[in-house]
C-alpha cells in the first residue's frame, strides 16, 4: 500500500492534480507491480505564508 503525501503550493487547478495523481499512480502500479487501488496520495494545499525556504517565507520572496 504505497501512501504519497504531497505538500504544494495552494493554486493548482483540478485538472493539474488530477493528471498528477494520475500519472503518479499509474508509475507507481508500473514500478511496483501493485494495483492502482492500492495507491494513497494525499495533496495538501499549502499557503505561501505557511512555507519558509531559507529562513524567508515563500510569500516575501519577489518574482
Amino acid at each position: 500500500m504505497p501512501t504519497f503525501h504531497i505538500e504544494l503550493f495552494e493554486g493548482r487547478t483540478p485538472a493539474e492534480k488530477r493528471e498528477l495523481v494520475e500519472v503518479l499512480t499509474r508509475e507507481t502500479c508500473r514500478v511496483l507491480g501493485c494495483e492502482p487501488s492500492a495507491v494513497d496520495i494525499l495533496l495538501v494545499d499549502v499557503k505561501r505564508e505557511n512555507w519558509a525556504t531559507g529562513g524567508v517565507l515563500w510569500s516575501e520572496r519577489g518574482g
